[in-house]
């Protein structure tokens, strides 16, 4: 399969399909049953499935928090090999936002793209992922 802007969302259908959506009407029911007739133990019931549900955004966030620290250091690596000499001191001046949006650019055009991410300071993600014109697929992604 071809990745592009288009299609390179990741869902996990474990997580995005079944786990959160379970989790998610675990919510609503121990919310309807507390209404319908109060009791500790439904108080507690529906304390237990917030927190499920907190729990499992997080761990899905924590995921995402590690992609990027590592996505940010596989692309200073490659900035520095491919930016030419006046651009190299300006690696560090990169937003995590824009080295993840700039991973997707094909090495013949991230270092014009990169010039063009800090003179226009552009931070969007999407707005950045948009220029690319070469799309470097990413399937290793959490």
């Amino acid at each position: 399969m071809t990745q592009n802007f288009q299609n390179h969302t990741r869902f996990v259908p474990v997580f995005h399909f079944v786990a959160l959506p379970i989790f998610l009407i675990n919510v609503i029911w121990s919310g309807v049953r507390i209404f319908r007739e109060f009791s500790w133990e439904g108080l507690l019931s529906l304390f237990v499935a917030v927190a499920l549900v907190i729990l499992a955004l997080h761990a899905r966030l924590f995921a995402l928090t590690v992609q990027d620290r590592v996505i940010r250091l596989e692309m200073r690596l490659r900035l520095a090999q491919l930016l030419p000499a006046d651009l190299r001191p300006h690696i560090n001046d990169f937003t995590v936002a824009q080295l993840v949006s700039l991973r997707f650019a094909g090495d013949g055009e991230l270092p014009d793209l990169a010039r063009k991410v800090l003179a226009e300071n552009l931070t969007e993600r999407k707005a950045i992922k948009k220029l690319v014109k070469n799309w470097q697929a990413d399937f290793l992604r959490a």
